[in-house]
């Protein structure tokens, strides 16, 4: 399962990536270049002062966190479409892990993509971000960013640097799991998850969202070699290691996977139409369906 609007590959080599002035917002152009290759998902930052979107579709992640009424309603979209789209009403928990996966997967992308793109780390607290799911839009406020050394976007406030590649994984690892414990916090009761389990499906989001746009941008490899530096097994409370593999075709043709460390509960719904790095797929099933994607 995955967001919709997948675009045409866009190639980005990184050394167009590096900035040389000092930018008016740490993040605004990592949030331009991923809404060039993503048009489904817009990020927009909210200035100093200015109150996030609220109400017409708009949620905060501290509301979802709560698990109240505003997380009632985010699954009462998920509870419609999936009835809509697959003519079955699913379970509960199966309903919240679907809700899960549709924000979480373009939150992480707030905190990987200057990562990936700029080598800078914004913190994304939940009371900061609002997810309108319709629209494919965030908002978020940025006021604290790691960045390397020589980083001309240091000299910007709220900046701070670290020594090196490492200390700045750190700060991915560490930015992610401040914004989505609180989320966590409110779907684990309904999707009757806790612990390991959680963060097992919060891990895979992480490496399945930044791998995807590293394939728009051209960029596949490369990503996927960082996100095994930046989750190896003892990312804690992440569930490591990311595990990519290769799969050889019976015509040579080769196709990296993974297998996520969690499951989406989508088989319940589809047995015979799993996820291509569902821990259920098997390694014939994974090749007959990449094989089969348009342009592979």
């Amino acid at each position: 399962m995955s967001l919709t609007a997948l675009l045409p590959s866009t190639s980005a080599s990184r050394s167009t990536s590096a900035p040389t002035a000092v930018p008016a917002s740490p993040v605004a152009a990592s949030y331009a270049r991923l809404a060039e290759v993503f048009p489904g998902l817009r990020v927009r930052e909210l200035a100093e002062g200015e109150t996030a979107p609220h109400g017409d579709g708009w949620v905060r992640a501290d509301e979802l966190g709560a698990g109240g009424p505003a997380l009632d309603a985010f699954l009462a979209w998920d509870e419609a479409q999936t009835l809509r789209d697959y003519g079955t009403a699913a379970r509960p928990d199966v309903i919240a892990s679907f809700g899960l996966h549709r924000y979480a997967w373009p939150a992480c992308l707030l905190v990987t993509v200057p990562w990936f793109l700029h080598r800078r780390v914004p913190r994304v607290p939940a009371a900061g971000v609002a997810f309108h799911r319709e629209l494919g839009r965030m908002a978020v406020r940025v006021r604290e960013f790691a960045c390397l050394p020589g980083d001309p976007a240091a000299a910007l406030p709220g900046a701070r640097v670290v020594p090196d590649e490492e200390a700045l994984r750190a700060e991915v690892r560490a930015a992610v799991a401040e914004h989505l414990t609180p989320v966590l916090e409110g779907f684990g009761p309904r999707m009757r998850r806790r612990g390991r389990a959680l963060w097992g499906m919060a891990t895979d989001e992480v490496v399945e969202g930044i791998w995807y746009v590293a394939g728009l941008l051209g960029e596949e490899p490369r990503a996927m070699a960082e996100l095994e530096l930046l989750l190896p097994r003892t990312a804690k409370p992440y569930v490591g290691p990311v595990g990519f593999r290769e799969l050889t075709a019976p015509d040579g043709r080769s196709f990296p996977t993974r297998d996520r460390a969690s499951c989406c509960l989508f088989y319940t719904l589809r047995p015979e139409d799993t996820c291509v790095t569902c821990p259920r797929t098997c390694d014939a099933d994974r090749l007959r369906k990449l094989s089969t994607v348009p342009g592979a």
